[in-house]
């Protein structure tokens, strides 16, 4: 409160002066420093809804990467499952490969016995011939039987050599089977291998955009900063030079009521003058806003904050991660307006899209200093500040930011406000 020493009459009736006047600034120095401020104040908001497109932006982009980690991940388990495919496709091959050669040399054997057989009996029939085996009958019955045997043991030897023929060719058979599905395996493998290329080239782009649109961000949060504080300033050399104009205009005020004392001191007259002062009610609006600004500056926090105060932020598995929100004591959007109502006694969900219903819905012509506004993408609103008159809000705008008073933002907004109190 500025106190302004004003005239009265003194003791024995001497009239105590005003100070010196004080410095009065000009309507065009006001003006031009209203309109710095509001330069700055239109710079500000346009940064603010760069920024805001280009957090949408980097969560796109963002879900674009865990899509395109998905997609390499799946061609990851494909990859591993076709080289186990593989594996047991060159195995299959080598042990039909090996049969086919244990059986080519059974039927080596069975034709090796075959041929001495076969030239045995030749012996037999050329040097003692088939008469050493007949010599020996005792009766025509008996000469009948012996080459019978004779014919019975070559039919054998045939026998055992076709079946082990036919044991060659299935087992050929199955080695060039083995050898197709081992072609076939190994070309699965090199498709599943080019797919996981192709995918972890996909995922390197993807981040490497994400990368590029984290830089982006962090260079408009960075400039919204700067004119931040440039409008800051602008704002205070306004108030600085509306504070001077309001003292000059309180001392010209007590100037003339010293002059009209003097005048009538001079005349003979008396009079009594009063002193009229008013004091503004605060309300539960004025609590809610009062708690939300005492915690300006409270580090952003994604999942922070409720009805006692700021509270360790929470993993997100995204954007809030890599600003390390789940490390940091503060507040997100919803948690601030959870902590700023406790203080009237309400208490709200930590949920935005809940809390624009927790109260009567009135146009945004008619917001009032008290009311939450709210900002929606696609229908769903995502985010929630509180409005404290004079087209100024507080809020916990996003990660690495931090609770702060800023204009309203028109871009995105829900078109009422949400009046609880």
């Amino acid at each position: 409160m500025i106190l302004v020493t004003v005239a009265m009459l003194g003791v024995a009736g001497t009239a105590v002066a005003v100070p010196p006047p004080p410095p009065n600034p000009s309507n065009s120095d006001i003006s031009n420093s209203k309109a710095q401020a509001r330069t700055k104040s239109a710079k500000v908001g346009k940064l603010t809804n760069q920024l805001a497109a280009a957090e949408s932006r980097l969560e796109e982009l963002q879900a674009d990467v865990e899509t395109k980690m998905e997609i390499a991940n799946k061609a990851l388990v494909d990859l591993q499952t076709a080289q186990t495919r593989a594996q047991q496709a060159r195995r299959a091959a080598e042990q039909a490969r090996k049969d086919a050669v244990v059986a080519g040399k059974r039927i080596e054997t069975v034709r090796g016995d075959l041929d001495e057989f076969a030239a045995a009996s030749y012996r037999q029939r050329s040097m003692v011939g088939s008469m050493s085996a007949y010599m020996g009958a005792k009766s025509p019955e008996d000469l009948l039987e012996r080459s019978s045997l004779l014919n019975a043991v070559s039919s054998s030897q045939l026998d055992s050599l076709q079946l082990m023929q036919q044991a060659q060719v299935e087992k050929a058979n199955k080695d060039s089977a083995a050898r197709q599905a081992l072609q076939v395996a190994q070309q699965k493998q090199r498709e599943a291998e080019q797919a996981k290329r192709n995918a972890d080239t996909a995922t390197q782009a993807a981040v490497q955009a994400r990368q590029q649109q984290a830089g982006e961000n962090s260079r408009l949060v960075a400039a919204k900063k700067e004119y931040e504080r440039q409008l800051d300033l602008a704002q205070a050399k306004v108030g600085s030079l509306q504070s001077q104009r309001q003292k000059y205009n309180n001392w010209l005020a007590a100037k003339r009521r010293e002059d009209a004392a003097n005048a009538q001191h001079a005349s003979g007259g008396g009079g009594h003058h009063g002193h009229h002062g008013s004091a503004a009610g605060s309300g539960s609006a004025r609590t809610v806003i009062n708690r939300a600004l005492g915690v300006l500056g409270t580090p952003y926090a994604w999942g922070g904050g409720n009805a006692y105060g700021p509270t360790l932020g929470i993993r997100d598995g995204g954007i809030a991660d890599m600003y390390g929100d789940y490390n940091k004591v503060g507040f997100d959007c919803s948690g601030l307006m959870i902590y700023s109502f406790a203080a009237a006694g309400v208490y709200l969900p930590h949920y935005s899209g809940y809390q624009a219903y927790a109260g009567r819905r009135v146009p945004l012509s008619q917001m009032r200093p008290g009311d939450m506004l709210f900002w929606a993408s696609g229908g769903v609103i995502h985010h929630v500040a509180l409005y404290i008159g004079n087209g100024q809000m507080i809020e916990a705008p996003y990660s690495g930011s931090h609770v702060r008073i800023a204009p309203v933002r028109y871009g995105g907004i829900v078109p009422y406000a949400t009046r609880v109190l």
